[in-house]
């Protein structure tokens, strides 16, 4: 493959140090990525801010600059989702249909309105609430969504006239840095910069005085540094953060319709999704038969390199992750609980566990309490609706949860009590540019997306 480049002030800039980047399907280094330097960070913060001024003047040039990137993404779709495969290890399906999510999510960012409340307006005076761009905004995104997250990050925050520094996981550099080349031509210099490097690269972007705002998509522990650092010279932040997703089935739902939904919401991705429902709580009347439908549908899957035709599940992204995941179905095997399906690595190559369900497991098992972040969900029965709730809320998370039900009135009073940030019901993932999404608790702080996001 071609050996990219960061963009830098509209530039390709290169480095003297690069890191691989592995092909979770093979285990095998495929491409290395520039390693950004602290100098060469300080060269997009500044060209950010220069361009700032002259970026923020004329909104209708902004709109069509964000409609031209949506159609040179979407252009490049087949291209780019090939490198996205590689580095990611989804499938090619999955991939180009983030790319094409992405475009269409970018496109949707270009025609929201820009808020002016009006408070007062009467005989004696008018007060309004006008908002001003930051300055430079630094996005960190994570290696699961790299391309959407990364564009619900700078979609609006250029919209509004900022400029941005971006900075891809190390673990999916490439698909960003090809992006950014092909949007040179399209955005002024220094207004988007898209840089490349290892957690060294995020502490520096978190600590520097020119940059006024943090978006960050990530882990609670990392969260947490960055709210740190970036609070030393009071940036503005917005972290979203881990999730460990509850849902409740209700008795009344049909088991086989519904299953094919909790399968897909729970395990797409490799289960690799912030906001995959990660806890299942079935009543005890139709528990049996969901964990046979759930096993049966894990079991019908074909795991392989998500370049071939008929793979339905790709790896798991990385060793550490896998190594994770690995731990806590071991943890929770040695706590008594029934391995359904699954349950072990894949004895060839790649980062590869199969879907894999387990029962016989409740609160104080680590893979109930903590967020595996993989193809593995705890599946547990209840019997008293006060109670279940109770569970699913006790929890130091609160990204996301759902109710399941055919009664609407009763889910929607159960949604209300879950202590999350959003509450779905018979659903589990609904993520555009007009809702706003955030997380409660150590989900995060500040919101993505919407009017508020736009705030």
């Amino acid at each position: 493959m071609k050996e990219l480049s960061m963009t830098i002030d509209g530039k390709a800039v290169t480095t003297r140090n690069t890191f691989a980047v592995i092909n979770p399907a093979t285990e095998e280094v495929f491409a290395q990525s520039p390693d950004c330097t602290s100098e060469q960070l300080d060269l997009a913060v500044d060209a950010a801010n220069r361009a700032f001024t002259g970026w923020g003047e004329d909104e209708t040039l902004r709109r069509q600059a964000l409609i031209e990137c949506a159609t040179i993404i979407r252009s490049n779709a087949d291209e780019l989702a090939v490198l996205f495969t590689r580095e990611q290890g989804r499938t090619l399906q999955d991939t180009t249909e983030e790319l094409l999510g992405s475009a269409w999510w970018i496109d949707e960012v270009a025609k929201m309105e820009v808020p002016i409340d009006l408070l007062v307006d009467d005989e004696t005076s008018r007060v309004e609430i006008g908002r001003k761009p930051l300055g430079v905004v630094g996005a960190i995104t994570p290696w699961n969504f790299p391309i959407i997250l990364a564009v619900s990050k700078w979609a609006p925050a250029l919209l509004v006239g900022n400029t941005m520094v971006v900075k891809p996981s190390p673990y999916t550099p490439l698909t960003s840095l090809f992006i950014g080349e092909l949007l040179r031509d399209i955005l002024p210099p220094g207004v988007l910069n898209i840089v490349s490097g290892g957690d060294e690269l995020g502490a520096w972007m978190t600590n520097h005085s020119g940059i006024r705002m943090i978006t960050f998509t990530g882990s609670v522990a990392t969260g947490k540094k960055v709210a740190r650092a970036a609070a030393q010279s009071l940036k503005r932040v917005v972290l979203e953060l881990g999730g460990n997703d509850a849902a409740i089935v209700l008795p009344d739902v049909d088991t086989k319709q519904v299953a094919g939904k909790l399968f897909g919401m729970a395990f797409r991705q490799c289960g690799q999704v912030c906001i995959a429902i990660k806890r299942l709580y079935i009543h005890a009347d139709i528990f049996s038969e969901m964990v046979d439908a759930l096993r049966e549908i894990a079991e019908g899957l074909r795991l392989g390199d998500g370049m071939e035709p008929d793979t339905d599940m790709g790896p798991i992204n990385n060793l550490p992750q896998l190594k994770r995941v690995i731990d806590l179905v071991e943890d929770a095997r040695q706590q008594g609980a029934k391995i359904e399906t699954g349950g072990k690595r894949l004895d060839r190559p790649g980062y590869f566990f199969p879907p894999t369900i387990v029962t016989n497991v409740s609160e104080g098992v680590r893979l109930v309490d903590e967020e595996q972040f993989g193809p593995v969900l705890p599946v547990m029965s209840f019997s008293d609706i006060d109670d279940v709730v109770e569970r699913a809320n006790g929890t130091v998370y609160g990204l996301g949860g759902s109710i399941w039900t055919n009664d609407l009135g009763k889910g929607r009073e159960l949604a209300a009590r879950l202590d999350c940030g959003t509450a779905w019901i018979n659903q589990h993932h609904g993520f555009r540019p007009n809702i706003p999404f955030g997380g409660a608790k150590l989900s995060g702080i500040g919101i993505q997306n919407g009017r508020l996001g736009l705030d």
